[in-house]
């Protein structure tokens, strides 16, 4: 592992200072090879990209196809052409009500905090707001400039669950993540508070005793987090987890379905039965979204599915995921369902494929 002079291992903040953001700077990590070079080189101005020191130890040096490698280091393929591909598949500009506001559900939004990552993920869904440098997507963010985004939610009653997500929110400090949740807390119809972030995968010490006593006075808070694959689940990894569920925090796993990383059934099994070993709750599987610079990490919905059938009565039943997917109408199912419908009523299918005809009775 390189030197790296000042660097704190152990202080997120000094893990953020020290983010490898140049080609010189991942040449003391890794073999880097010329594709990535050239990637590199062609992301200037286009895409962002940076890694912290922590996730760059768990990089293969020697290995190209490292699952962490393939998920940080600029691709070449980031630049080609996928028909269909479009920066925002998910509609966030089209609900969006406020600078940060996405109200797409009826009783829910996306409050967007921040467009800052420790680690910009290549697969990103939210790559286009990735795409000019830190600090300039939102153009201000004093907290005068909060104010229409609390207004909003609080004019509408109907939000009960608001999301806060990015970037990563716990790119801020305690004391601005507690200015914006403290707030919310105000609002009397906001019932439920989640965080999205990859920091207990990316930066697990930013998961320090200080953070979780301060999430801990605004139950209830849950978090979402995102560990892709088994090599993640690291002793550090697991005490950020274990620390936020100490402190009554609910943590569940959103995965992506990524081409090359997790798109086989024993990577996948090997993943979520690691995930439960942690105390966190597979929650979705997410078919990677058709965004611009993400596709070529794109599976067939086929292939998802016959992970799904690997997975359904093979393992413990709250080790699997919701394999859904996530469009500009909505986050619908993706999983094909088990019960068949007839003019003599129901079949069930089990995990076997075997069939059984559900008694009829006035119910159904």
């Amino acid at each position: 592992m390189p030197k790296t002079q000042d660097l704190v291992w152990s202080d997120w903040r000094s893990q953020l200072q020290h983010r490898i953001q140049t080609l010189e700077d991942l040449q003391q990590w890794v073999h880097v090879t010329p594709n990535e070079a050239e990637a590199i080189r062609a992301s200037a101005g286009k895409y962002r990209w940076s890694i912290t020191p922590y996730y760059a130890s768990l990089m293969d040096r020697d290995d190209p196809n490292c699952p962490i490698r393939l998920q940080s280091v600029p691709a070449l393929q980031e630049f080609q052409f996928f028909p269909g591909a479009e920066p925002d598949p998910v509609g966030d500009t089209v609900y969006r009500k406020t600078n940060r506001v996405v109200h797409k559900y009826p009783d829910r939004i996306v409050l967007l905090v921040t467009e800052v990552c420790a680690v910009y993920c290549r697969h990103c869904t939210r790559k286009f707001h990735t795409t000019d440098l830190e600090g300039t997507y939102f153009e201000t963010s004093e907290a005068a400039s909060w104010e229409q985004d609390f207004d909003y939610i609080a004019s509408h009653p109907e939000i009960r669950d608001v999301l806060l997500t990015g970037g990563d929110p716990l790119t801020y400090s305690d004391e601005k993540l507690e200015l914006i949740i403290s707030r919310l807390r105000k609002i009397p119809h906001v019932e439920v508070i989640r965080i999205g972030s990859r920091y207990p995968v990316l930066l697990p010490m930013r998961i320090t005793p200080a953070f979780c006593a301060m999430l801990e006075k605004y139950h209830p808070i849950w978090l979402n987090t995102h560990f892709n694959h088994p090599k993640e689940i690291t002793p550090e990894a697991a005490e950020a987890c274990d620390r936020l569920l100490r402190h009554g925090i609910p943590v569940q796993n959103q995965s992506v379905l990524l081409k090359g990383i997790n798109d086989d059934l024993e990577t996948m099994r090997s993943l979520l039965h690691g995930l439960l070993k942690i105390r966190v709750r597979p929650y979705y599987l997410y078919h990677c979204d058709n965004v611009t610079g993400v596709s070529h990490f794109a599976t067939s919905v086929e292939k998802g599915r016959e992970i799904m059938r690997g997975l359904m009565g093979h393992t413990t039943g709250f080790a699997v995921p919701q394999y859904i997917v996530t469009t500009k109408l909505g986050k619908i199912p993706l999983w094909e369902t088990q019960v068949h419908r007839d003019e003599q009523g129901y079949w069930l299918e089990n995990y076997q494929g075997e069939i059984l005809r559900l008694a009829k009775s006035d119910g159904y």
